[in-house]
């Protein structure tokens, strides 16, 4: 099969029937928050669109995006996505090492130049270039080699969307996320440790459908993913409403399944399709498992305190940052003493962190 054939080729030489293709595309519609009328739409799309070229860096990273990408689950929309992108260069994946690794990479940029993906994950570091090399090349140089050429860039998971575990205190590498390096491109932000494979594949969907990037909050993820908190759509939110809280991970309230907000859930500060989309085939996430949201889809969430604090509780030493973004506007309920109406609307829409003097305002 040809790099330029179209798309609906592919498929077909992989035995995707029509029906089988327009279920695809209705899953798809379903994914990018689109009415079920736009799966025709789509289909037309994907029928005329060419493989587009993917170029994947790697960096300051755990392979957790990666490992997360190949383990979802197949025949599904992550499968095809797959199968219908071209996958020039990856540090993981490809069987090619070495010299002919690089000359896989640059030939896909000299070939594709202008509209080729490129896809990072991993933070940058810039406190000393030898920190992390491929080739011997400091990756932000490598960064901004590729990006030149490139027509538009994902970064995927917390470390290449915000710096994640590198920029944590003391950040000993100056680790800072791809979009402080990149400006002049436009860079989506896939955050999660690691993010939902969906999501991943999702962007490169309406990327194929519509020959753009979706809609993007003010963090520039993905509204048809990040668009709701955690808590907005999570099943244990009644018990939430009614004050139900788990106290330890094996009392009552546990084994009943009520609220873990007491117990360190990040859930209602925390924008990330996991109580819909979910992990493993659908068959669950943290929260349903029995444990707290971590926050990993929001900024810094390695530095907001531990991970078992409830997100109202100061969790530094006075005078520091000690809350999250969102903090306020999602806790309605339990925290409603926090912040004022329109101060909890100001911290929604400008994601700051609040300190200890406002936590402390109107207690």
């Amino acid at each position: 099969m040809k790099k330029d054939a179209p798309l609906i080729e592919l498929l077909r030489e992989y035995g995707v029937s029509r029906r089988g293709f327009l279920k695809f595309c209705s899953i798809t519609a379903s994914l990018m928050a689109l009415p079920p009328t736009m799966a025709p739409a789509i289909a037309r799309a994907l029928e005329q669109a060419r493989r587009p070229s993917v170029i994947w860096l790697s960096f300051q990273e755990c392979t957790g995006c990666t490992e997360s990408l190949t383990r979802s689950h197949s025949p599904t929309v992550e499968g095809l996505i797959l199968d219908v992108v071209s996958l020039d260069y990856h540090h993981t994946l490809q069987a090619a090492s070495g010299t002919a690794a690089e000359e896989a990479r640059e030939i896909a940029m000299k070939e594709n130049w202008g509209k080729y993906l490129l896809v990072v994950d991993g933070s940058i570091p810039l406190g000393n270039p030898g920190f992390s090399t491929i080739a011997g090349i400091p990756n932000v140089e490598m960064l901004k080699e590729v990006a030149e050429g490139a027509a538009a860039i994902i970064a995927v998971g917390t470390c290449a969307a915000y710096g994640g575990l590198p920029h944590a205190a003391p950040n000993p590498t100056g680790a800072v996320p791809v979009a402080e390096i990149v400006k002049e491109k436009p860079v989506v932000n896939v955050p999660g440790c690691p993010p939902i494979p969906v999501v991943i594949t999702g962007v490169l969907a309406h990327f194929l459908t519509f020959g753009r990037l979706p809609e993007l909050d003010g963090l520039g993820r993905p509204l048809a993913f990040y668009g709701n908190s955690i808590h907005d759509r999570c099943y244990r939110r009644p018990f939430y409403e009614r004050g139900q809280f788990a106290e330890t991970f094996d009392d009552e309230g546990a084994r009943k399944g009520w609220c873990l907000f007491r117990l360190g859930c990040k859930g209602p500060i925390t924008r990330n399709a996991c109580a819909t989309t979910k992990w493993n085939n659908g068959t669950s996430f943290p929260i349903e498992s029995g444990h707290g949201c971590l926050g990993c889809s929001e900024p810094d969430f390695w530095d907001m305190g531990g991970f078992y604090n409830a997100v109202s509780e100061p969790a530094m030493e006075s005078g520091t940052a000690v809350a999250w973004g969102l903090a306020g506007g999602a806790l309605a309920g339990a925290a409603a003493g926090l912040l004022n109406r329109r101060e909890r609307k100001a911290a929604r829409a400008s994601h700051q962190r609040v300190t200890v003097d406002d936590l402390k305002r109107e207690e």
